[in-house]
């Protein structure tokens, strides 16, 4: 079951014009190649989210080993003082 693409109401699929705003339909050869180009973009988004958790937690090692590298080296320091 689909929708109009012109007035928003429920059609069966198939249907070449809606029964009640008359407007055409997209047929199927058109469906299918914009659900490929869907299914497409959708892996390129899950990428780029799976690029950026990487980005964070490359992230958030680094800062935790600079905090650990301030602790050791610099923590000392006030001690001696």
């Amino acid at each position: 079951m689909g929708f109009c693409v012109t007035c928003g109401q429920s059609q069966n699929d198939g249907t070449r014009f809606c029964r009640f705003c008359g407007g055409q339909q997209p047929g199927d050869q058109l469906i299918a190649r914009l659900r490929i180009e869907a299914e497409q973009i959708r892996q390129i988004a899950l990428m780029i989210s799976n690029q950026q958790a990487m980005q964070q937690a490359e992230y958030a090692a680094r800062m935790q080993q600079q905090q650990q590298f301030n602790q050791q080296n610099f923590g000392q320091q006030q001690r001696r003082w």
